[in-house]
């Protein structure tokens, strides 16, 4: 048998819908989560990550009052977070490009359009934890490097990363720090 991916991970699912919620909560204890704490929107899971600390958050974008967007806005924003740099899939059933680029430029981790299936999850998963890209600081922006690595690591940019994925702190243009 193949170890499940989420083998003694903590997991927060942040969903307004009480029958997805469950259906991620679920999924996530198949995939061999240890703890799934739920909440219904962000806020509820902002005052969450003060006490419980994730290995993933899987999050819904348009919840009430406060979106999954706002959400990892202020998580990737707050530096106080211990949650801050815990990576983030976000799930919709409204997956055009402008909502994922918007997630991108949140800090989103993955982004996966709903209904989602326990083998698009568990792919998700894997990519995250076996294949991290690193993240990036600067003034408008922290999340992971939103840029994805080519097969044969040619990236064809004077910023090319030869580095194993790692937090790698830069300034507005790019330029990395200390």
């Amino acid at each position: 048998m193949v170890d499940p991916i989420l083998r003694g991970k903590n997991t927060l699912a942040i969903e307004d819908d009480r029958q997805m919620r469950l259906l991620i909560r679920n999924l996530l204890y198949m995939l061999g989560a240890s703890d799934v704490v739920e909440a219904s929107d962000g806020a509820e899971a902002l005052s969450i990550v003060k006490s419980f600390r994730p290995h993933m958050i899987v999050c819904d974008l348009m919840m009430k009052p406060m979106s999954g967007l706002e959400f990892v806005r202020r998580l990737r924003g707050d530096k106080a977070n211990q949650a801050r740099f815990v990576p983030v899939i976000m799930v919709t059933a409204h997956a055009d490009l402008d909502n994922v680029a918007l997630a991108r430029d949140a800090g989103v981790t993955e982004f996966m359009a709903k209904p989602l299936s326990a083998a698009g999850l568990e792919k998700r998963i894997q990519r995250m934890f076996n294949d991290p890209r690193p993240f990036v600081l600067v003034d408008d922006f922290v999340g992971p490097d939103r840029r994805r690595r080519r097969a044969n690591g040619d990236f064809g940019g004077r910023e090319r990363r030869m580095a194993p994925p790692q937090l790698i702190p830069v300034d507005a243009a790019g330029a990395r720090l200390g």
